[in-house]
């Protein structure tokens, strides 16, 4: 998620993806752990996290990132092409305060979709990590194939953190933000407001990103 007043002037480094939903505990930790050096800089103490709206930077960064993941699961996807469901590999060492919720994420993606499958280990294809920034979480790519997912502890003590977390995830698979949507879209983010308790993608979410990672990775391909 990103602060409204940042949101026109996204760091080419550090390519956001925005979302919120309402929270109820704050992270576990308080300190934040260092993220990569492609990472943004932390913003302000004490930014407000009020309505988002959609930007094309925002649009251009769903895609790098999408893009990034795909190319990394394709170097390894070559020695069994044959796996029906692709398996994308992830690791959460960096995000500690965040592991209940980055469990039930990835728990949430893989009981609603069947041609792809989010695993944690090593060699991962993207990474979570943690710390302050006024923008909020958002999803990366250092822009040689190799991405991470930010989670920003203000934005998930205000929000519901395991939307924020699936919110994110969900750019992953490759679903772009619709901010104008109902809170029953989880990929609406912040658009319905802290009120919305919604962590689970709805049916055309889910349906989506089960056609765009149908055969293997040949559709996904051809979606980024």
């Amino acid at each position: 998620m990103r602060h409204p007043k940042v949101l026109n002037s996204v760091l080419t480094a550090a390519l956001g993806l925005g979302l919120a939903a309402s929270l109820g505990t704050a992270p576990a930790a308080a300190v934040p752990t260092a993220a990569p050096a492609s990472a943004p800089a932390a913003g302000a103490a004490g930014a407000a996290y009020a309505a988002y709206a959609g930007s094309s930077e925002e649009a251009k960064a769903n895609k790098a990132f999408f893009e990034a993941v795909v190319k990394s699961v394709a170097k390894k996807r070559a020695a069994n092409p044959g796996a029906l469901a692709v398996t994308v590999v992830y690791s959460a060492s960096n995000a500690p305060s965040f592991r209940t919720q980055i469990a039930r994420s990835t728990q949430i993606w893989n009981s609603s979709v069947v041609n792809v499958r989010l695993v944690e280990g090593s060699n991962p294809d993207f990474r979570y990590y943690e710390g302050n920034d006024s923008r909020g979480s958002y999803a990366s790519t250092d822009g040689h194939g190799s991405g991470y997912i930010f989670l920003d502890y203000r934005q998930n003590q205000q929000y519901n953190s395991t939307r924020v977390t699936a919110h994110e995830t969900g750019h992953v698979l490759g679903l772009p933000d619709h901010y104008s949507g109902p809170c029953s879209e989880l990929m609406s983010g912040g658009g319905p407001g802290t009120s919305c308790q919604n962590a689970t993608p709805n049916s055309q979410e889910r349906s989506r990103v089960d056609q765009l990672w149908r055969n293997g990775l040949a559709t996904a391909f051809k979606a980024s």
